[in-house]
């Protein structure tokens, strides 16, 4: 049976074998962060590497540095290296603009590959940005193009033959329910619709699989569990098998076969490289690169045995202190169902994730009922989930969430 004592805590973090990995990381003292599936800690690395990007590269080699050191194929060696994280070939996965730009091309990627099919199909309740950037792609795409949302429970059962497209998020923003990757994609293709996976709560996480369960597209997000920094770039992955024939629609002269001969003729670049658009960022480029650097190094199955291993204990820690004090888990109660992510619901959810921030207990609110509580292997411990859980105890039992200045809304929750 699990000691769910604080000493027990600390026993488990010194068996930790990723424990040092820790120290790698800025994180301000006698605070809890659980917020890293909303926007990972900065690695210590990631300063000196972006004075070295700044300071030398840019402000020493000037312009020569898209030769000197490589510039131009940032975008393509820093996705060989996010394929090795997701289970996709060196030359499947780039890295450019943001989840949101990417999901916009690959529907309409899909949509144009899939020409005598009209409808995208998703479910209700994905995470909106993908139903927001869908409404817009298939109604700048024509045709009949059209977005179709039903309910979870629903999906496999609603790909038929109007269905292009089945744009999924492998681990739910809310619920951290997971997806079975292989079934639902074996289930599309069986009906002849291609099949395009979020994987912005998945990827540094939890493996993936993208070749081994014959995924067609993907994209994710950098500044999660990958700790790239605040608006950094996003990933793209396309299967081999579609390079041939997938039309990137916002065809940028960075994407051209030979973008300094300066031609008025588009011609893309073949390959994932064709997926590229307009001039990347170099300097976000270097700081999401060290994040992925340290996850290579730490292991993504180590990675994972970890998160599963802290999601556990936090259930258990929660069923155990405040079980009776109104808080429901709203994640699954299976660590083989879930992300790196427990979300509990309760009525008054904000104001009582306010006042577990104003005591140094960093989660996150998702309206209209979730709390949640993100677990990042490299730098959460156990002694991190038990000190969260004694403080919401103390919060949920002195009912200190109904101080007023609990209610006040910022603008991002």
């Amino acid at each position: 049976m699990t000691d769910l004592s604080l000493t027990g805590a600390r026993a488990l973090d010194s068996q930790d074998v990723l424990r040092t990995y820790r120290e790698r990381f800025v994180l301000p003292k006698d605070v809890v962060y659980l917020d890293g599936n909303s926007l990972g800690a900065l690695p210590k690395a990631t300063m000196p590497r972006l004075v070295e990007v700044t300071e030398q590269q840019w402000g020493r080699d000037l312009i020569g540095s898209w030769n000197r050191h490589d510039w131009i194929n940032s975008p393509i060696n820093v996705g060989r290296k996010i394929a090795r994280l997701i289970g996709a070939a060196p030359d499947e996965v780039v890295v450019t603009d943001t989840t949101s730009v990417n999901l916009f091309r690959l529907v309409v990627a899909a949509l144009e590959l899939q020409s005598q099919r009209s409808d995208v199909l998703s479910e209700s309740g994905n995470f909106p940005t993908d139903l927001y950037i869908c409404e817009g792609a298939t109604r700048a795409f024509g045709r009949g193009a059209r977005l179709r949302i039903v309910s979870r429970d629903r999906v496999a059962d609603s790909i038929d033959s109007s269905t292009a497209l089945l744009l999924l998020t492998h681990v739910h923003y809310k619920t951290s329910e997971t997806y079975r990757m292989a079934e639902i994609t074996e289930a599309a293709h069986a009906r002849g619709a291609l099949v395009l996976w979020d994987l912005s709560h998945s990827a540094g996480a939890m493996p993936v699989d993208l070749n081994g369960v014959k995924a067609d597209f993907a994209v994710g997000c950098g500044y999660k569990y990958l700790n790239g920094g605040p608006g950094a770039p996003s990933f793209l992955y396309v299967a081999k098998r579609h390079h041939a024939r997938a039309f990137n629609p916002i065809s940028g002269w960075h994407g051209h076969a030979r973008p300094f001969d300066f031609t008025d003729e588009y011609v893309p670049a073949p390959g994932i490289r064709g997926y590229l658009a307009g001039t990347p960022s170099i300097i976000a480029l270097a700081a999401l690169e060290v994040g992925v650097d340290l996850l290579l190094e730490a292991g993504i199955e180590r990675i994972n045995v970890k998160t599963r291993a802290l999601a556990d204990y936090f259930v258990a820690l929660v069923e155990s202190s405040c079980a009776d004090l109104g808080v429901e888990l709203a994640s699954p109660h299976r660590s083989d169902e879930r992300g790196s992510h427990i979300s509990l619901s309760h009525a008054h959810g904000f104001e009582i994730m306010q006042a577990l921030i104003a005591q140094s207990v960093i989660g996150d609110f998702r309206a209209p009922d979730i709390m949640r509580f993100g677990f990042t292997p490299l730098y959460t411990r156990f002694e991190d989930l038990w000190i969260a859980v004694d403080v919401l105890r103390q919060v949920l039992l002195d009912e200190r969430w109904r101080e007023p200045r609990f209610a006040v809304r910022s603008t991002v929750t």
